[in-house]
């Protein structure tokens, strides 16, 4: 187990906060459970993390901040409230070097610093409409909507410890009801709520509308190679052996910059505002490379 003693020794109680919240998003895990390369590498990005919010925080645009205590409160009562009780979010704390009064305070920075970017952020520039066009014009490949199929399924599984599902026994069967199917597709859901045990049965086998890559890669290859109406062969997976009905085809298509148009301007802006922030905080550390915390 890291020494988070000898790491926290020095430092301010928002420090930790730091600490833990970066072992969780590097590593899923709490610092105790950290080993000693993982320890090392959060304690690296703890010292990153808090250096830049100290920054911010001691920066001309934290005047212009306000956060209420009643959002400081909530924040604390979120997390308090995926632990079972007071008492183990009080003991996990402490085993990361927190208590709820230093957690409430590093939350409190943690708010102060996100509406900070904020205030940076809205002084990025407004996305226009030549904008929006521009970008749609030169990435017309993003806003194409695959084809993608209608598609019903019947399944019948091999389970060698059962007689009815023994392979050849499967294989006999499922070819007797690709029999039935072909050519008479409109009984195909009667079919799948009958003989199918995937759980789609109770739906008549719906699947739904699918594009290319969403099945295994052989019930793909065949449903992409049948024609509006048409029912497979009996096509074998890891599962068993399925068919598969194509109800209908749906081609692929472009999307109208008239629909694409709110997406791309909200992608922009938030590409401007990241930029912005990015600038922002890369002036402050050039600016200030030292900070009191």
């Amino acid at each position: 187990m890291p020494n988070l003693s000898f790491a926290i020794m020095g430092k301010p109680p928002a420090y930790r906060y730091h600490l833990l919240r970066n072992a969780l998003e590097a590593f899923q895990k709490n610092l105790p459970h950290l080993d000693e390369k993982e320890f090392n590498r959060v304690c690296q990005r703890a010292d990153r993390s808090f250096h830049l919010e100290s920054l911010a925080l001691q920066s001309p645009e934290a005047s212009q901040i306000l956060i209420q205590p009643e959002r400081v409160d909530m924040a604390l009562q979120e997390i308090a409230d995926r632990y079972p009780n007071d008492e183990d979010f009080t003991i996990d704390l402490s085993q990361n070097g927190l208590t709820p009064d230093t957690l409430r305070q590093a939350l409190q920075r943690e708010l102060l610093f996100d509406g900070i970017l904020q205030k940076v952020a809205s002084r990025s520039i407004t996305i226009g409409d030549i904008d929006v066009q521009l970008y749609y014009e030169m990435n017309r490949e993003r806003f194409t909507q695959p084809e993608t199929r209608l598609v019903r399924q019947i399944l019948v599984t091999v389970n060698n410890d059962y007689a009815e599902n023994q392979y050849d026994t499967v294989l006999q069967r499922i070819r007797s009801i690709a029999a039935q199917a072909t050519g008479n597709v409109k009984q195909f859901g009667k079919l799948a709520r009958q003989y199918s045990e995937c759980p789609t049965a109770m739906e008549g086998g719906k699947l739904g509308n699918l594009p290319y890559g969403k099945l295994y890669p052989q019930l793909d290859a065949a449903l992409f190679a049948l024609s509006a109406g048409q029912v497979s062969a009996p096509i074998e997976t890891e599962l068993g052996f399925h068919l598969l009905l194509c109800e209908h085809i749906y081609p692929a298509q472009q999307v109208s910059l008239t629909k694409a148009k709110a997406q791309i301007r909200t992608q922009l802006q938030e590409r401007a505002q990241r930029n912005c922030q990015k600038e922002w905080l890369k002036q402050l550390q050039a600016t200030t490379p030292e900070v009191s915390s």
